[in-house]
């Protein structure tokens, strides 16, 4: 078996991917719209199918793009992937408008996932223990979940000399340990991962449903043997997937 590359020369490749799509750049309009459509579609079908919604990629883009409902599937799986699209849509705003990561922002990204799906809950902090489907991992008590969050974003704040896609591992881990929400934790955890690396310029990392037990496997490696290896190779995996579909985009094809 060929030894793993080790992870900073992992860094390093997509590095060298970021600085080659930053020399193409800007891409046309027409570029640029159609890669925008592909990855919103992408990232809203498989970020909420982590989560069990039985939309799929075909159904996910009638809804989105073309406005239709889909027969067979509840109100709520039709509202969950509007909202999460309308949550992307916020969140590449606020990297145009250089809005810096606050408690404050994550409280609105997580009011957006749930609006219209659990509107009471959207957007406020748990007021009770929370346990996590599946893990071993405990989230702490809810009276600490302010404090967490505001030392988590004042951390993230901190970490600006670290790789991009570190940081944004990082942050995404980070929520999902705090566990702040009763409901839409992951959606959220994934958005703000996003929302970090497009502010670094890097196309968004689209965790996909195949990928759920890697995943889901590598978040609990981190949170109770503090070892975030794994999930931040996982995530640089998917960055590095995004690049080369840019890259694509303007005739550069991924190597064999």
């Amino acid at each position: 078996m060929a030894e793993k590359m080790p992870l900073e020369r992992v860094l390093e490749r997509i590095s060298l991917l970021k600085k080659k799509l930053d020399s193409l750049r800007p891409l046309s309009s027409a570029e640029s719209l159609r890669l925008k459509e592909h990855l919103v579609v992408e990232w809203t079908h498989h970020s909420t199918a982590l989560e069990g919604n039985t939309l799929n990629l075909q159904e996910t883009r009638l809804v989105l793009l073309d406005g239709l409902t889909v027969g067979g599937k509840t109100l709520r799986e039709h509202l969950e992937v509007v909202d999460h699209r309308d949550a992307v849509e916020w969140l590449e705003d606020a990297v145009r408008g250089a809005v810096p990561l606050t408690e404050g922002l994550v409280r609105e990204v997580h009011r957006l996932v749930l609006k219209s799906t659990l509107p009471k809950e959207a957007g406020k902090y748990r007021r009770g223990g929370v346990r996590i489907a599946g893990s071993r991992h405990v989230p702490p008590p809810a009276g600490d979940v302010p404090s967490l969050v505001q030392g988590m974003v004042e951390v993230y704040n901190s970490m600006e000399t670290e790789h991009p896609v570190k940081r944004a591992a990082w942050l995404h881990w980070r929520l999902v340990w705090i566990h702040p929400f009763v409901d839409g934790n992951g959606r959220t955890a994934r958005l703000l991962m996003n929302f970090s690396l497009m502010k670094d310029g890097y196309p968004p990392a689209i965790i996909r449903k195949e990928q759920r037990e890697h995943y889901l496997d590598a978040l609990e490696t981190a949170s109770l043997k503090g070892d975030l290896e794994p999930f931040i190779r996982l995530v640089a995996g998917q960055v590095e997937e995004s690049l080369h579909l840019y890259l694509e985009a303007v005739g550069i094809r991924k190597p064999n």
